[in-house]
């Protein structure tokens, strides 16, 4: 195994990344309300001398880590992008100008052009959206199963589609988009929902939030692509079908990572393994 590790501690999970003997990316994760299991890992794995770090968390996890091993800190958003470039590279895929919307317990979006990005936007819909609304709304809160119901349920009850207001009449959008959120319930006497229909309305409302704004930014910067990373898309099909359909709807490339949830480890990793050869 290598002496470097990268880290990343976001507001729910936190993420690290590192090679193993074979110098083939290795990725876990474990919940940020408890750093101590960070710590615990290490302390399983002592060949790990540098620790690239980064995330909303950052001082929480040097608390709990000090005094050992040393520490390279690294600007979320920097490790970010420098862990895109570099998965999109392991993909084979030449993207040098885009879009990037990291859907965590929020959204921040960026512009990418070569080797430089800037932060165009966010918002504060996200993974913790889904889960607080889907508590809320079902008192449902794990996240897991938040997923594997919403991926059952139906929609078509609850939100009020384009073609639901113009009913025998020409449309001038498409019919299937998404008039209204959760617009159905204030005009029908229909108040029993599946908790599946429930979880996937709240699930469609997220993706289509994130979705607009992600367009709505690479329409300005006029790019093509738009990458979509973040935990909240692990093993998150319905998520990501919500996204995709929207995205090339709207005549843009969406591009989903095969290891979008560690983008910023990955990029942590890099950061310390640059710094340690200096």
């Amino acid at each position: 195994m290598s002496t470097w590790i990268g880290i990343d501690t976001g507001g729910t999970l936190t993420k690290l990344a590192y090679l193993d003997e074979n110098k083939e990316l290795k990725l876990t994760v474990f919940p940020s309300t408890d750093m101590h299991l960070v710590k615990e890992w290490l302390e399983q794995h002592p060949h790990v001398d540098e620790i690239g770090l980064t995330g909303g968390r950052t001082e929480q996890l040097r608390d709990v880590l000090y005094p050992m091993k040393s520490i390279e800190y690294i600007v979320e958003f920097e490790a970010t992008l420098k862990g895109v470039r570099y998965l999109l590279e392991q993909e084979g895929q030449s993207i040098h100008q885009s879009i990037i919307t990291n859907i965590g317990t929020g959204t921040s979006v960026h512009y990418m052009d070569g080797n430089s990005h800037v932060r165009v936007g966010g918002t504060g819909i996200g993974g913790g959206t889904l889960i607080g609304l889907s508590t809320i709304m079902t008192g449902i809160t794990d996240f897991g199963e938040i997923k594997n119901r919403a991926s059952d349920g139906n929609r078509a009850g609850i939100d009020l589609l384009v073609k639901d207001i113009y009913q025998g009449m020409d449309m001038p959008i498409s019919g299937d988009l998404t008039a209204s959120n959760f617009g159905k319930v204030g005009i029908t006497d229909e108040h029993n929902y599946e908790t599946s229909d429930i979880l996937a309305t709240v699930q469609g409302l997220v993706g289509e939030v994130i979705t607009t704004l992600s367009i709505q930014l690479a329409e300005h910067h006029q790019a093509e692509h738009i990458v979509y990373i973040g935990s909240t898309l692990t093993d998150n099909e319905q998520l990501k079908k919500v996204i995709e359909h929207y995205t090339i709807l709207k005549k843009h490339k969406p591009v989903f990572l095969q290891d979008y949830g560690y983008c910023g480890a990955v990029g942590a990793l890099l950061n310390v393994m640059e710094y340690s050869k200096r």
